[in-house]
């Protein structure tokens, strides 16, 4: 166990790790604006009076891109079971968009510039006048701030020194998180963290085998995910992970693989195909899971009797690791026992501080992304 709901397998492999042991220890010491939101004494940019404006409706909408709604779509996907609200996440550009909907949403508008093109463009097509709309952009003059002003809308401050991928224990996750009527200070788990042994060295020999992995040109980090519910969880780390590593000729490619449907596709290649990936197995126990119908199972298939679905998905995640484990493929593994805010607060903040700790391993900035700068001023260049 590396916390009370999470049991976690590392990577079986023996590596020196003071050095990363120090520079973790750096991490904390200096205590930057990323890793005091992973903190309860963390101050959001909001108070509750906020959430007045807000009328009875269940139906709320995120258009952001990135970092902007994929946290909060990775909170709303996995806590879902105790959710009361609608919440509909636009994330993307589509050609045709369906605006011709009577329905009223509370919009909450996200970008840290204020002049993300496909977040503008979005807001022009969907948000309406009569609805409640809450911006959350960065203090300075950008097209949204102007947009709110027209609009007479509420601003949030989106903290300008905690990047978009890194904000999901800020403002941009915590807001929608409260209006989910979840509790973010439960997501904030690092005061309890840094005092758990367990937790500490498991971080630290992930990174040090991640580190080693690389070295030794494995580039792919595949993600078998048995738990439909943490795709976005996955969508978010993919972004945490590509874009703040892959950087001056490094990286790191992360995959997500959804099991077992993937058995039937591309785990013939995981298995016997090309040896640069490694892996991360992600299981999330489930009660009440559908039952089979025992009295219609035919007699070949008899070890399926008395069995529930999610028994059925850990079988064959434990079969899956097994041969691995016979094939010599490096993974690690999580087992999730509870589905709540404190573990998946857990699980953003090990994330977060893996990849800042790797990105220090490999001499990386972390929190910039110079060559995705480059296209944004070249799409205004062709627009123009």
């Amino acid at each position: 166990m590396f916390t009370k709901n999470i049991s976690f397998i590392n990577f079986q492999l023996k590596k020196k790790d003071k050095l990363i042991r120090s520079k973790l220890n750096l991490l904390l010491k200096k205590d930057d604006q990323v890793v005091k939101c992973l903190r309860k004494s963390y101050k959001d940019n909001y108070s509750k009076k906020i959430f007045k404006i807000f009328k009875k409706k269940i139906d709320y909408r995120v258009i952001g891109m990135g970092g902007s709604s994929l946290g909060s779509q990775a909170i709303y996907d996995f806590l879902k079971y105790k959710i009361k609200k609608n919440f509909f996440f636009v994330n993307n550009l589509q050609a045709k968009q369906k605006i011709k909907s009577q329905k009223l949403y509370n919009n909450l508008i996200i970008s840290k510039s204020g002049n993300t093109i496909e977040t503008i463009v979005n807001s022009n097509i969907l948000i309406k006048k009569k609805e409640i709309n809450l911006f959350i952009t960065e203090n300075k003059e950008s097209y949204l701030k102007k947009l709110a002003k027209k609009l007479s809308a509420e601003v949030v401050d989106h903290n300008n020194y905690i990047g978009g991928r890194y904000s999901v224990l800020s403002e941009v996750g915590m807001l929608p998180s409260e209006l989910m009527g979840l509790n973010p200070q439960k997501f904030r788990q690092l005061n309890n963290l840094v005092r758990n042994k367990s937790f500490m060295n498991s971080l630290i020999k992930n990174v040090s085998a991640t580190v080693f992995y690389l070295q030794k040109k494995k580039f792919n980090s595949i993600i078998i995910n048995y738990d439909e519910k943490s795709t976005n969880l996955f969508n978010w780390y993919q972004q945490l992970i590509a874009e703040s590593l892959g950087k001056k000729g490094n990286g790191i490619l992360p995959v997500i693989s959804n099991m077992p449907k993937d058995n039937h596709s591309v785990m013939q290649l995981y298995l016997d195909g090309f040896k640069n990936n490694f892996f991360t197995f992600f299981f999330v126990k489930e009660n009440n899971s559908t039952k089979i119908k025992k009295d219609e199972i035919l007699e070949s298939f008899q070890h399926l009797k008395h069995k529930n679905l999610n028994e059925i998905i850990y079988a064959q995640k434990k079969a899956t690791e097994n041969i691995f484990k016979i094939k010599k493929i490096p993974f690690r593994s999580f087992e999730i026992n509870r589905r709540d805010e404190k573990t998946l607060g857990e699980l953003f903040c090990f994330f977060i501080l893996e990849t800042i700790l790797i990105g220090n391993c490999l001499n990386i900035n972390p929190f910039n992304q110079p060559a995705v700068e480059l296209i944004k001023k070249e799409t205004t260049k062709i627009l123009n």
